[in-house]
């Protein structure tokens, strides 16, 4: 367990300086940056370890390894982020540890959300993930709403009770006019998230960039950033 914090200790230092030089060469002051860390496929040991050298917000993207890592992660001091593709019948185990569901992406599952939020008493913040792959409101290669349905989406998580709309997400794409072309990418989200903003003044949060691309995403303007690969090591192929 030591070699395994030492390990991730000089990882989030890397990482962390990474951040740091991208914020002075944007000029912007490192703590407009939070630094979500992608926990998925590795055990509650190392969100423990985490934990313990200051990281607040964690992030998972299937439900299946989550909800027990959550609970067994229940007393320290942690936002969850569920960041995956969401189905509908997860929704009632998600909205139970979760507190920014940063993948929302079609009506149906604003009212799953809502419904279940209310059903357990909390308010769960929300993104709408933005597909930069995708046509008009169309769903993207890899979840998301593209940037025409936007504007729908957000009115209808800001009008649902149980939940808050808080902003945009968005991954890379890999296909269509933005791929290869993250920095680019990211601008875009940006004038989406300034347009969104005009209506929606507190939907101000941008969550884009992973270990690959952070420093892309800073330049650009990010909130949030979520890194996996750069903090936990190379994830092992899920069977």
């Amino acid at each position: 367990m030591t070699d395994r914090r030492t390990e991730l200790a000089g990882n989030l230092a890397r990482v962390e300086d990474r951040i740091s030089t991208a914020c002075a060469k944007a000029g912007r002051n490192r703590d407009d940056v939070t630094l979500i860390v992608v926990t998925k496929t590795y055990p509650a040991s190392d969100v423990r370890i985490l934990a313990e050298l200051g990281i607040r917000h964690v992030a998972e993207n299937r439900d299946q390894d989550a909800a027990p890592k959550a609970a067994e992660c229940a007393d320290l001091p942690l936002t969850w982020h569920f960041v995956g593709q969401l189905q509908t019948n997860k929704v009632r185990s998600v909205t139970s540890y979760a507190d920014i569901v940063q993948s929302v992406d079609r009506t149906k599952l604003v009212t799953a959300l809502s419904k279940e939020a209310v059903r357990a008493g909390r308010e769960l913040d929300c993104l709408i993930q933005v597909a930069l792959d995708a046509e008009s409101d169309a769903r993207g290669d890899r979840g998301g709403v593209g940037p025409g349905g936007v504007e729908a989406l957000a009115d209808a998580v800001a009008a649902a009770d149980g939940l808050r709309l808080r902003g945009l997400m968005t991954v890379a794409p890999l296909a269509g006019v933005y791929a290869g072309r993250q920095r680019a990418a990211f601008d875009r989200l940006m004038e989406i998230s300034s347009g969104l903003r005009a209506a929606h003044p507190a939907a101000n949060m941008v969550s884009a960039g992973m270990s690959s691309d952070l420093e892309d995403a800073v330049a650009a303007g990010a909130t949030h950033v979520r890194v996996g690969t750069a903090v936990l090591g190379v994830r092992p192929r899920l069977g």
